[in-house]
């Protein structure tokens, strides 16, 4: 989803060299977020187990909870809360000092216009 975001990039911002270069690091930052903010979700989701692991030992928790963050990882890289995006539209205008594009997938409203 950020790949979507970056190709609304307006032509003269990325024409700026340390300008597209503070974007890439913030696109790089909001996508370390929503990993984060993933990895968090999914820990807080183990915990909440309903019972106790017959099988469990410290080497397969440790084991599940690489895996886990390896998960959250390529969710985040693939935009799947879609956080990353929502981040980089809001501090896209301080980086760059152009305003973002409107999202395309806005909601509609009743006369059809995006809100």
């Amino acid at each position: 989803m950020i790949n979507a975001a970056a190709s609304t990039t307006p032509a003269a911002v990325t024409t700026d060299p340390a300008k597209a270069k503070q974007l890439e690091k913030l696109k790089g930052a909001a996508q370390q977020f929503e990993a984060v903010f993933l990895r968090q979700m999914i820990s807080s989701m183990r915990s909440a187990s309903l019972g106790d692991d017959i099988l469990g030992s410290d080497a397969s928790n440790q084991f599940r909870d690489m895996a886990d963050a390896n998960t959250a990882d390529q969710m985040a890289k693939r935009g799947t809360l879609g956080v990353a995006d929502m981040l980089l539209r809001q501090f896209q205008p301080r980086v760059t000092g152009v305003p973002a594009a409107a999202p395309t997938d806005a909601p509609k409203t009743e006369t059809g216009a995006a809100k």
